[in-house]
């Protein structure tokens, strides 16, 4: 279990977010939905503390990160993360992006990381594409790449930073329907995403944000069926 407690985030005395209290449940699926600028990703990076609250406290099951960070590196291998621009090497082939944390990280032999690395392409539907470098990729194709590499590592959580934001349509529906896959495996799955339609269709439970604050946490079918914000039903209203 993830659980944030009045959490605030400050950057150079501008508020991105405050009044932060949700808790995410083992192995269910949360889509984080808002308009621009009310702190979703910034909410999402400071699960893994990939930004560091200015305040409040951030639960991974018992163990608090601000008053345990010689813990942080053995808690963010536990949580994947998908970011908006791939975050691959250029140099390596697509393979070796999805061996290398394999290696650096859990210390796996070549034909090991080798093994792994191949069937998660696999999974993504990219087993065609082991010898291609990220400039050959469409991408739809470099973002299947980066879910290979986070699930390569077996991680319990999933963070998607809206990864589909850079694509077009039909890309996008390429990555979507490798996310849908991933539903109800047991994993935890957090995401950030402009897309209602999907939100609606594989979240558990819907988080809307407005303004740096939750203003919402509920499941989806009622928060899309009767949401209780003025904000949210505004929100919904232009969006669907």
């Amino acid at each position: 279990m993830i659980k944030l407690v009045n959490v605030k985030k400050e950057f150079k005395g501008v508020t991105v977010l405050q009044n932060v209290n949700c808790t995410f449940e083992n192995g269910k699926t949360y889509a984080i939905i808002g308009s621009s600028g009310a702190g979703k990703s910034t909410l999402l990076r400071c699960i893994n503390y990939l930004e560091k609250p200015t305040e409040g406290e951030v639960w991974h099951d018992d163990i608090e990160m601000m008053t345990h960070q010689n813990q942080l590196h053995e808690i963010r291998e536990k949580c994947g993360m998908v970011f908006q621009n791939f975050n691959l090497f250029a140099h390596m082939r697509a393979l070796d992006n999805v061996m290398f944390a394999l290696k650096k990280v859990k210390k796996l032999r070549d034909d090991e990381a080798k093994k792994i690395a191949t069937q998660r392409l696999s999974d993504v539907g990219l087993a065609h594409r082991l010898q291609n470098y990220p400039h050959q990729l469409s991408g739809g194709e470099k973002q299947r790449v980066a879910i290979a590499r986070a699930l390569a590592m077996e991680p319990k959580v999933m963070l998607f930073d809206e990864p589909t934001s850079a694509l077009d349509p039909e890309m996008t529906q390429e990555v979507l329907k490798v996310m849908k896959g991933l539903n109800h495996t047991g994993m935890t799955i957090i995401i950030v995403t402009h897309e209602i339609n999907f939100a609606k269709e594989v979240a558990d439970e819907i988080i809307y944000m407005d303004k740096s604050e939750i203003l919402e946490i509920t499941e989806t079918k009622t928060f899309f069926a009767t949401p209780k914000s003025t904000r949210a039903k505004e929100f919904l209203a232009n969006m669907i």
